[in-house]
């Protein structure tokens, strides 16, 4: 198939590849700084895989909350008076009166889902759904032999064809990707906690009679309190590798190490800071779930016991060592790490809730990646305002909305510090554009004097 557009008509300041939350909320960004600078405002452009705006749509749960508060929205940390904040949606939406009585700083996720929407519909204008960046090039704009100074994007669109897009920088913001163990794709009855509900609703629920959850996580809790409620037919099993569900730290202190400022803390600091932040706070998100699902689903195991009707049943410090497919069942192989015993048994729909690897740039930059610098331990070096280290000089820039935990630590990959970090990517294309723009009319002045 052909490409093209070799070149486009015009240069985008920014291209955007992925259009989550991340790079919803810098596409605000750059809008609000053009409302501020109308004379001079930044271009871009944002391309989305899917065919539609979705965040985790297969995770949006009955009852579930978010982890953190509606004022860490897409915009607010940054700017209080955005009219793209999460209080202004609540307005739009005849709601805000509705919502401050319910007396709750954590929205569902559902509603936070469509709040996200409300948001991206507003941008309508500059993003592309169903399509894909498949390749990055970078080219001088003049065709010259000095360092890149342009980026050429090559985007599929869905009916195939291939384009050219330039663009000065880009800002990558692919997603995660979700994670399963070795050996346990490639079954009908295995699903990621991912495509929890769309796997779900394909099936009838009357044959999902053995049911099982893989992790120890809030996704892994959540989907075993809702195939609880849900399935009162079904034995609901829970596959934790630790000794029951830890509690999530929420508490103020805890908290700080997601404000923006712990940002610079870890980003400046010391290796045996930066190793303390990852000992003492790991708690605050990664395999650790919040206390009220621990309490309902204690709750549920305890009435079953007084019932004498158990079918929630816990298998704390065990692992799935196997899943094997005989005809038309699915069973699995459970080891216990308390003794080593094996335990088999038959699965209607086994959910590994197993986290997902974070955005790794290579995957796209493929030979282009060459052109950034590495660390000791071989992962990108990255700069504080979230763009990659060149090795080769080149002008153009391309930022991370992800995969930055080894630089800018335990916010890299969610919500809490979005409005700010977009912000600074944002201020950090203007003001390099705006010392290109300096540095050009510099070298024209002095070739006119030479003249």
């Amino acid at each position: 198939m052909g490409i093209k557009g070799r070149r486009s008509q015009e240069i985008h300041d920014v291209v955007g590849i992925g259009f989550g939350p991340s790079n919803l909320s810098l596409a605000i960004a750059l809008e609000e700084h053009g409302e501020s600078t109308p004379g001079r405002p930044v271009t871009s452009r944002f391309f989305e895989k899917q065919p539609a705006f979705g965040w985790h749509r297969d995770m949006l749960l009955p009852s579930t909350t978010m982890q953190i508060s509606f004022l860490k929205d897409l915009v607010t940390f940054r700017n209080p008076l955005s009219r793209y904040s999460f209080v202004s949606f609540l307005h739009a939406s005849n709601r805000l009166v509705q919502f401050v009585n319910n007396q709750d700083f954590f929205p569902t996720r559902r509603e936070f889902h469509q709040y996200l929407e409300w948001a991206a519909a507003g941008l309508a204008d500059r993003v592309s759904y169903g399509t894909e960046v498949t390749a990055i090039r970078p080219v001088t704009e003049d065709g010259g032999d000095g360092p890149p100074d342009l980026l050429e994007v090559e985007v599929r669109d869905g009916d195939g064809t291939v384009r050219v897009v330039a663009a000065r920088n880009v800002a990558v913001s692919t997603g995660l990707v979700p994670r399963l163990p070795d050996g346990m794709g490639g079954h009908e009855r295995v699903w990621h906690s991912s495509e929890f509900l769309s796997r779900f609703n394909e099936r009838d629920p009357e044959e999902l009679r053995r049911v099982m959850v893989v992790g120890a996580g809030q996704s892994a809790a959540e989907i075993t309190r809702f195939l609880h409620d849900a399935l009162p037919h079904a034995e609901v099993g829970a596959v934790i590798p630790s000794y029951g569900y830890s509690i999530a730290d929420d508490t103020p202190f805890a908290n700080q190490v997601f404000d923006p400022s712990a940002v610079d803390e870890y980003y400046f600091g010391t290796d045996r800071a930066r190793d303390a932040f990852w000992r003492y706070h790991r708690n605050t998100n990664y395999s650790v779930v919040d206390a009220d699902v621990i309490r309902a689903l204690y709750q549920r195991s305890y009435e079953e016991q007084v019932r004498g009707t158990r079918r929630l049943r816990f298998r704390n410090l065990t692992r799935v060592d196997a899943v094997k497919g005989a005809g038309d069942e699915t069973r699995v192989v459970l080891r216990s790490l308390l003794d080593d015993t094996v335990e088999e048994t038959a699965v209607d729909a086994l959910v590994f809730a197993t986290g997902y690897d974070g955005l790794d740039p290579a995957r796209l930059l493929g030979g282009f990646d060459r052109h950034f610098e590495r660390d000791a331990a071989g992962k990108h070096r990255v700069e504080r305002d979230y763009r990659l280290v060149s090795s080769s000089g080149m002008t153009c820039g391309v930022y991370l909305q992800g995969g930055t935990e080894h630089t800018h630590g335990l916010t890299s990959a969610l919500l809490s510090n979005i409005a700010v970090r977009s912000g600074e990517i944002a201020d950090s294309i203007v003001l390099r554009r705006t010392e290109r723009e300096l540095d050009r009319a510099g070298s024209v002045r002095k070739a006119s004097s030479a003249a």
